[in-house]
C-alpha cells in the first residue's frame, strides 16, 4: 500500500461513508488540510465538527503538532479570556497560579473553538486582536506573547442572522471562515448509516450488538435524525442495552427513535415520518400508569406537571449528549429558560 494510500484509509477511518456527500466532505478536507487558513465548520449539532476539525489537522503540516478543543459555550463568560490566553497569579479571584491558556498550549498545533456563535461580544474583539497580530497577553500580564496556532471554528447557528443583528462581528467572521466547509447533516447522507452503526458496534461485545432486518433498517434511513450523527450513537447504545443480540424489526426500531413516547403518551411526537403513531392499545397500556384524582383526595397538579417535566429534561439532555443548546432545541425552549429549570430541579451538566 501506498502512502497516499494509506492517508486515504486513515480519512476513511475517521470520516465513515461512502455517501456523495461524505465522499466530498472527505474531498475538502483533503484540500483546506493543506493550507494554515482559518477554517469555519458551518453544520447542525451532533453532524460530527469536532471530528472533521481533527480530520483537517491531521492531514496537514501540523498533524504532529498539538490538537486542542474547546467549547465556548460550555464556558461561563468571565472564565473564557483566561481559557484561551491564560492568567498570571493574583490577576482575579481565584487565580492561585499562572495558567497557561489553550493558545499556549497549542503552540504549533490547531486550535478548535466550537460554537464560536455563542462567544461574548467583548471577547470577540479580543480573538480577532490575536488572530490578526498572532500574539496573546494572559489576564494580569502586560507581556506579549507571539503564537503560532491554526484556528478551526465551528458553529450550528446562523451566523448571518447573528451579524445582522449585531450579535457577532462580521470582521471575525472573514477572519475565522477564511475557508466556510459545510458539514453535512446525517439526513443528508442516509447511505451512511449501516456504516455508522457496523462502526459504533465494533468495540461492543458480540452478546451486545444488535441486527437490523430489512424493514428496520429501512426505518432508520427514513427517520429526520435531529440529534444527527450523535443521536445515531446514542441510538445503537440504547439498542444495545436493551435488545443486545436481538434481530430487531419495525416496531422495535419504531420505540427506540421515540423513547419518549412512554413518558407522556398523550403528547409524544413521531419522531420522523416514518415513525407510527401509538394505537389507543398502546396509549391504554400506559394509561394507568397516571395518576387520576380518588375520591376527595386531590392531585398535587404543580408537583404533577414538574415531575414530567424533570423527566423530559433528562431524557433530551441524554438525546443530546449533555449538549445544553441541543436539549433545549429539542424541547423548543431557549437556552436560558433550560438552564434556569435545571437550576431550580438540580440538574447538574458540565456540557453546554
Amino acid at each position: 500500500m501506498t502512502v497516499g494510500q494509506n492517508e486515504n484509509a486513515a480519512l476513511e477511518a475517521l470520516i465513515i461513508g461512502t455517501s456523495p456527500a461524505t465522499c466530498r466532505l472527505r474531498e475538502m478536507i483533503r484540500r483546506v488540510a493543506r493550507s494554515n487558513a482559518s477554517v469555519m465548520l458551518c453544520g447542525p449539532s451532533g453532524s460530527g465538527k469536532e471530528l472533521v476539525a481533527r480530520a483537517i489537522h491531521d492531514e496537514g503540516a501540523r498533524a504532529g503538532k498539538a490538537f486542542s478543543a474547546i467549547n465556548c459555550g460550555a464556558i461561563p463568560g468571565e472564565l473564557i479570556e483566561s481559557e484561551l490566553f491564560g492568567h498570571e497569579k493574583g490577576s482575579f479571584t481565584g487565580a492561585h497560579a499562572r495558567r497557561i491558556g489553550h493558545f499556549e498550549a497549542t503552540e504549533g498545533g490547531t486550535l478548535f473553538l466550537d460554537e464560536i456563535g455563542d462567544m461574548r461580544f467583548d471577547m470577540q474583539v479580543k480573538l480577532l486582536r490575536v488572530l490578526e497580530d498572532r500574539t496573546i497577553v494572559r489576564v494580569g500580564s502586560s507581556d506579549v506573547k507571539a503564537v503560532d496556532v491554526r484556528v478551526i471554528s465551528a458553529t450550528h447557528q446562523d451566523l448571518g442572522a447573528a451579524i445582522a443583528d449585531g450579535k457577532f462581528r462580521e470582521d471575525l467572521f472573514f477572519r475565522l471562515g477564511v475557508v466556510v466547509l459545510q458539514v453535512p447533516s446525517l439526513a443528508n447522507r442516509v447511505e451512511d448509516i449501516p456504516a455508522l452503526i457496523r462502526h459504533f458496534q465494533r468495540q461492543m461485545p458480540a452478546d451486545a450488538k444488535c441486527r437490523f432486518d430489512d424493514a428496520a433498517m429501512a426505518l432508520l434511513m427514513q427517520h429526520a435524525w435531529p440529534g444527527n450523527v450523535r443521536e445515531l450513537r446514542n441510538f445503537v447504545e440504547r439498542a444495545s442495552v436493551l435488545h443486545g443480540g436481538e434481530t430487531l424489526g419495525l416496531d422495535d426500531v419504531a420505540m427506540l427513535l421515540n423513547p419518549t413516547a412512554a413518558l407522556a403518551p398523550g403528547r409524544a411526537v413521531p419522531s420522523s415520518p416514518a415513525a407510527v403513531p401509538a394505537s389507543a392499545e398502546d396509549v391504554a397500556a400506559v394509561a394507568p400508569h397516571a395518576k387520576t384524582p380518588a375520591p376527595g383526595r386531590p392531585i398535587d397538579l404543580k408537583r404533577e406537571i414538574e415531575t414530567i417535566e424533570l423527566e423530559q429534561i433528562h431524557v433530551a439532555l441524554d438525546l443530546a449528549d449533555g449538549i445544553i443548546s441541543e436539549a433545549a432545541r429539542l424541547l423548543t425552549l431557549k437556552r436560558t429558560t433550560l438552564i434556569e429549570k435545571m437550576r431550580k430541579y438540580g440538574v447538574h451538566q458540565q456540557a453546554a
